[in-house]
């Protein structure tokens, strides 16, 4: 995918799971940019290569929450 386009998916994917994350955690929209800025699912997510913007945004926020509690991401096996 083209860089244009990519970024067009990635800022719809972001604006999404930042609702998803400020929803699931009682957190303002501000509160939770912070959360998913920071976190290590966010550096994959940018990474076009890494193929993670394929996933939906359900799965995208167990990933996120997954790594919030434990530490860890556990990639889906395809």
């Amino acid at each position: 995918m083209d860089k244009s386009k990519f970024d067009a998916v990635f800022s719809i994917i972001s604006a999404t799971l930042v609702e998803r994350i400020a929803t699931e955690l009682n957190l303002s929209d501000k509160e939770a940019i912070i959360e998913l800025y920071s976190s290590h699912l966010y550096e994959f997510l940018e990474q076009e290569e890494t193929k993670l913007w394929q996933y939906s945004t359900e799965k995208l926020l167990e990933m996120f929450l997954e790594e919030r509690n434990n530490g860890n991401i556990r990639f889906p096996q395809v």
